[in-house]
């Protein structure tokens, strides 16, 4: 079976981080959407349970998909949950720039892991899970950026 881990910290999560999912989902047998604990960003507007809940609600439909916490390194959580492959989006060259030196971070540590870089469509390049946080304190509709299910939850003042 060939698992995959698409991590992230998903605050929140994007219809860019979603399409890059699905993507994964199609190509693997099992998809881990790993929610990285990350000190700085859990700090902020989405906790970490809330950023695992909103995922989940946008995967909910995904078959041989889940989301779970993860608080430690990576390279352990695709160990310990038996994946060979990370799935990561690349939207600019300074992403690639990132995800290529990170991937070889991961493979020194674990050198049966694998990274996949998928290049996001054109109308997911130029928008992030800042932009969101910051449209969010403002007040704007997400219903263009977000899954709707997680855009409605926010509107809601859920977030």
């Amino acid at each position: 079976m060939r698992v995959a881990v698409c991590p992230g910290s998903f605050g929140p999560i994007t219809l860019g981080h979603l399409d890059i999912i699905r993507r994964a989902a199609a190509l693997f047998d099992r998809v881990l959407v790993c929610v990285m604990t990350n000190g700085e960003k859990d700090r902020g507007m989405f906790p970490p349970q809330r950023r695992l809940e909103l995922v989940q609600m946008s995967v909910a439909d995904l078959p041989h998909v889940e989301a779970e916490l993860w608080p430690g390194l990576l390279a352990d959580y695709a160990r310990q949950r038996g994946a060979g492959f990370l799935v990561k989006g690349v939207r600019c060259g300074t992403d690639f720039d990132n995800e290529y030196q990170m991937a070889w971070i991961n493979q020194s540590l674990s050198p049966d892991l694998e990274t996949v870089l998928l290049p996001a469509r054109p109308e997911f390049i130029y928008f992030s899970s800042t932009m969101a946080r910051e449209m969010i304190r403002y007040g704007q509709d997400l219903t263009r950026y977000l899954p709707s299910a997680v855009a409605e939850e926010i509107g809601k003042g859920m977030g």
